[in-house]
């Protein structure tokens, strides 16, 4: 497992631009993609039903149970029992979805967060402040998504 994320990074360097389609607004989402589309049957991977919260919802804070910033588009509670925090987690639905910096999603988030009604079998995503922060996402909002852990990290990941 250890080895993924090395190896997709290694694939995006390697492998010439010009094999993306031209025509196509994100070629690194584009090759991140197809060379994820490789890996996949190789990792272990789960389903889990999705529900997505925002800033400006009773309750959330901009600081995570692990005391870091919370990133819109990256940061996922889980249940800390079945997908443990300081996961790194790739869930194949979100790429390509829009990012609020205006690139695209390359379907990596960090699990730094638990909750209170994050059962076995769920995820959080965070989408960012606001209602109009989920509207790209809205979609998956209670959909079960293809989840893989590919990695751990230490401390807060970089925002």
């Amino acid at each position: 497992m250890k080895f993924i994320l090395p190896l997709l990074a290694a694939a995006a360097i390697v492998c010439p631009l010009s094999a993306a389609n031209a025509d196509t607004p994100d070629m690194i989402g584009d090759l991140i993609g197809q060379v994820a589309a490789k890996v996949e049957p190789f990792l272990d991977t789960f389903g889990l039903k999705a529900t997505l919260y925002h800033m400006g919802v009773r309750g959330i804070h901009d600081h995570d149970s692990l005391g870091c910033k919370v990133v819109p588009m990256r940061t996922a509670a889980v249940d800390g029992i079945n997908v443990k925090r300081h996961s790194v987690l790739f869930i194949k639905e979100t790429v390509g979805l829009p990012m609020p910096d205006g690139k695209l999603h390359d379907g990596y988030w960090f699990a730094t967060d638990v909750g209170g009604g994050i059962h076995p079998g769920r995820i959080d995503l965070f989408t960012g402040k606001g209602r109009l922060s989920m509207l790209p996402m809205l979609h998956l909002n209670l959909a079960t998504l293809t989840v893989a852990k590919v990695g751990e990290f230490t401390g807060c990941p970089d925002a």
